[in-house]
């Protein structure tokens, strides 16, 4: 009798260590794929202006993640449980580390970033080729080669990025939906949701990472070490500064490496947590032979259809996929461009914008996961009661988020641009005014000066400066005929700061943005609990993995490029390369900027409530296959009708498993 107790807490012991070390390291793994993917949010600023292209390709750039994952997503989430789920999770954050190296190779591959300038970075700074010359001829040109422009216009180096994109989302297939389904076949029902609280904790201590690098990365120039950054012109606030984006991606694929080594020291299988004595132990491990055996007879492909015909013919599963579609293209339009909404809206630098995502938003939502996996596994909170949590408070921090349509900012005042060189606001405006008119100076050139009118002008030419002082960034320009002022009418470069009121704007858009996501993460694991108990044990890692696919091509790649078309739209100055072809864009209407941002996921997110509460009045009649009679729900039974009689077979398997069963079933 001790021999047989002592057997049982050997069995016992085993099977905890072996669950937390695997929660342990898919805990990391989802560390390094969501540091990967934050920092690539992060850096398409950066990415856009590097490679002079519009913010619909940097849309389909990011999609392109979603593309790889799409690839094999079914597939791997069906065939996954049937196979080594550890090594391939392994695998899988291999070819992410082999994807993130690609996405930096274009920095080794391409000269050093030029960026468009009047003012020569390396020439003589003396010769004022830049400054007003009246009644002089024309010295600025586009380019002297038409084969540099050719050369130009038609390189592809972002490529790279787009495969490496795809590659690391191939590579990322496996993780989520293997590791959900693994903690869910081994862990106790009521530990599962403090589980998946602590992977999801993870999935948002890799972006805060993440962030963080991108932050620093951004604020260090592309070619630093090869070029003397003493003599640059811009800063990190100019809209043509290009940060080291490829530094951080070299640092994401050695993660991506070193976190797949304990994968491969897991097992295949685990004991079920909670087996209470050697005899169901031994009968767990009996089940699971004769299942293995079945699953070699019948093939692997034999219950692939009818798994997936009793997921299509589940309404509750459905509906919340439509639900997520919906919501997941508001919140993937927002976190994409959001680094690039507080640059445009709030005036801040790329690199502050990274920073100020990270502290204000990810500490609210790990926290609200923390919370919200604790509430499930203290109050053991049903599926039916789940679903209502999850519901409500994401209706909440809707109804919040219209707070931030009134944390608004000003166009940056541009002579010629957003304002007339009196600063007088009109329907029309004119790039040329009687004070620069003969100047000879060049009208697409975006080399933005700061009148000490407080108005901002596109050159020093166009601001009709005479001369300057000084070099590189401490440049100063006098004797400026536009800028009419009591003094000496000087201007320094860059943009014009937006002042006190807008960076008050910024702290309350922030705030209110830190209050919203610890609300919304709250609904975050009941979310998931409704998602995973409204299909059957052995069909959940394949309906985990159908609500990844549907969410990606319906929203993941979709989202970024038609979102970045309308942003693109928004668009008043784009950057010219040197053939005079169009660059990236360098100012936005902020005001159309913000409609657009703002605007767009808030119909999106309303259209997602009306299938959220066809989802609780269902939930009212409706079994679930994942409920139990431990779960301390109350079941009745529904009518079948019309075109639900094709599923009732499907449906009715559920009714016929008891709980040792569900407990068991892989």
């Amino acid at each position: 009798m001790g021999e047989t107790k002592k057997r049982t807490e050997t069995h016992r012991m085993r099977c905890l260590s072996q669950l937390k070390m695997f929660l342990v390291a898919i805990t990391c793994a989802y560390i390094a794929k969501t540091l990967s993917g934050s920092y690539m949010n992060s850096m398409l600023t950066q990415i856009e202006r590097q490679f002079n292209i519009p913010t619909s390709l940097v849309g389909f750039i990011n999609g392109s993640f979603e593309i790889g994952n799409l690839l094999l997503i079914i597939f791997v989430s069906y065939f996954g449980t049937k196979l080594h789920r550890p090594i391939m999770i392994g695998v899988g954050c291999m070819v992410m580390g082999l994807g993130c190296f690609l996405q930096s190779l274009p920095h080794f591959l391409m000269n050093r970033y030029e960026y468009e300038s009047t003012v020569s970075v390396s020439g003589n700074l003396s010769s004022n080729n830049f400054l007003c010359m009246e009644n002089d001829t024309q010295i600025f040109r586009t380019t002297e080669e038409p084969s540099e422009c050719v050369k130009e216009v038609k390189s592809l180096m972002w490529v790279y990025v787009l495969v490496g994109n795809i590659i690391r989302g191939i590579g990322e297939t496996p993780i989520m939906p293997l590791g959900l389904s693994y903690i869910e076949d081994f862990a106790k029902s009521e530990n599962s949701p403090l589980y998946i609280g602590f992977v999801e904790t993870g999935a948002i201590i890799g972006p805060l990472i993440g962030l963080l690098l991108a932050s620093f990365c951004a604020n260090v120039y592309v070619d630093t070490g090869s070029v003397n950054t003493d003599e640059l012109t811009i800063t990190p606030t100019d809209s043509r500064w290009v940060g080291a984006w490829w530094f951080g991606f070299l640092i994401c694929a050695g993660v991506n490496v070193l976190t797949s080594i304990p994968f491969f020291f897991l097992p295949k299988m685990l004991r079920k947590e909670g087996l209470k004595d050697i005899a169901e132990v031994i009968k767990n491990e009996k089940e699971e032979k004769q299942r293995e055996v079945k699953k070699e007879k019948d093939g692997l492909t034999k219950d692939f259809f009818p798994f997936m015909k009793s997921l299509l013919c589940n309404p509750i599963y459905m509906l919340f996929i439509l639900i997520s579609v919906l919501q997941f293209n508001a919140f993937v339009n927002m976190i994409s461009f959001m680094p690039k909404y507080l640059e445009q809206q709030y005036g801040k630098s790329a690199s502050d914008a990274i920073f100020l995502i990270g502290i204000y938003n990810l500490p609210p939502i790990c926290i609200g996961y923390i919370v919200g996996g604790l509430i499930m596994k203290k109050f053991k909170i049903t599926v039916k009661q789940a679903a209502h949590i999850g519901c409500w408070f994401s209706l909440i921090e809707y109804l919040l988020y219209f707070l931030s349509f009134l944390m608004v900012c000003e166009n940056s005042s541009v002579a010629g641009i957003t304002t007339s060189y009196e600063g007088m606001q009109q329907d029309l405006y004119s790039i040329l005014d009687d004070c620069n008119m003969n100047c000879n100076c060049p009208t697409k050139i975006w080399d933005p000066v700061c009148g000490d009118n407080g108005l901002s002008y596109m050159s020093a030419c166009l601001a009709g400066c005479a001369t300057s002082v000084g070099t590189g960034i401490n440049m100063v320009f006098q004797n400026c005929s536009c800028i009419r002022t009591s003094s000496n009418s000087s201007a320094v470069l860059g943009l014009c700061s937006k002042g006190h009121g807008c960076s008050m704007m910024l702290q309350y858009f922030l705030i209110l943005s830190a209050i919203s996501s610890f609300i919304y993460s709250l609904s975050a694991i009941p979310g998931y609990m409704v998602l995973l108990r409204s299909i059957k044990p052995e069909e959940k890692s394949l309906g985990v993995g159908l609500h990844a696919f549907s969410t990606r091509v319906f929203a993941g790649i979709p989202a970024p490029i038609y979102f970045g078309a309308l942003v693109d739209s928004t668009c008043l100055h784009w950057g010219t390369l040197k053939c005079g072809e169009l660059g990236a864009c360098r100012i936005y209407d902020s005001t159309n900027f913000r409609h657009i941002y703002l605007g767009l996921p808030a119909g999106l997110r309303a259209s997602s409530y009306i299938p959220a509460f066809l989802v609780l009045f269902l939930l009212r009649k409706y079994q679930l296959p994942g409920e139990n009679a431990s779960s301390g729900t109350v079941l009745t039974e529904t009518k079948v009708t019309g075109k639900e009689n094709e599923c009732k077979d499907t449906h009715q398997n559920a009714k016929d498993l008891n709980d040792g069963e569900l407990k068991t079933k892989l």
